[in-house]
């Protein structure tokens, strides 16, 4: 099984602020990896890392087995960002088709995978609809739809089921799974604990470090905790308590 993401001692941050501290990942190809935690815990700024918006302070972080940043390497990068990114006076169709177009898909497989990534989150009806007429949930859907348009080798989704209906998200989870069977990677962060749950490896990341990493069921386990909140509540509080000891 190949190395999909490998983060090596990483310290980032902006100026003399650091934001994250000894991170060390790795993610192989077919692995839904989920990053949990806090608001300011410092997901987005490693997601920011491993898709080379930002250079490392220290450490080294690899994407295909290529250092980060990479620009040639965005191509094969699906993004689904926390704000949706998306020109309200088009209709879905054209925004769908607008971003596959810059990712370099040619007309053809391009209908194909618009109707596609439309019929993943439910959208194929709306399709033609302008987004600025969209509700808040639909333009979620959207985003998602696009970054799954150019079927790439890594999925990045950020709070990807915010907003989002008990019976889609379900939907939407079987798919991510089924994506993952082909040997993509998918790496999401998430504040709701059944898509952490669902993932096959947990990153818990609170004040900057990682406080947990491992599968649901074996970080239950080894917190002797009945779910996966308890366990990010336990690791917590046991890294307040070794700040305070020091």
């Amino acid at each position: 099984m190949s190395i999909t993401i490998q983060v090596s001692d990483l310290q980032q941050g902006y100026g003399r602020t650091i934001v994250l501290k000894d991170i060390n990942l790795t993610v192989h190809n077919g692995e839904i990896l989920g990053l949990i935690g806090p608001s300011g815990a410092g997901k987005t700024t490693l997601v920011s890392t491993i898709m080379g918006m930002l250079r490392p302070q220290k450490g080294n972080v690899t994407v295909l087995g290529q250092p980060m940043p990479n620009r040639q390497l965005l191509g094969k990068i699906g993004y689904m960002a926390q704000t949706d990114a998306l020109y309200s006076a088009l209709t879905a169709r054209e925004n769908l088709n607008f971003f596959g177009v810059m990712q370099g898909i040619r007309a053809k497989p391009l209908k194909k995978r618009i109707s596609y990534a439309a019929g993943i989150v439910n959208l194929t009806a709306d399709l033609d609809k302008f987004v600025k007429d969209y509700s808040g949930g639909m333009k979620r859907r959207l985003s998602l739809a696009i970054a799954l348009v150019s079927n790439p080798e890594l999925l990045i989704l950020d709070e990807p089921t915010v907003g989002i209906d008990p019976e889609l998200r379900q939907q939407i989870w079987q798919e991510l799974h089924r994506i993952a069977q082909t040997g993509k990677t998918i790496l999401l962060t998430t504040h709701v604990m059944e898509d952490a749950e669902q993932s096959d490896q947990l990153m818990m990341i609170r004040k900057g470090a990682a406080i947990a990493q491992g599968t649901p069921a074996q970080l239950i386990k080894d917190y002797h905790v009945k779910t996966v909140e308890d366990v990010f509540l336990k690791a917590g509080r046991n890294q307040d308590a070794h700040i305070t000891n020091d």
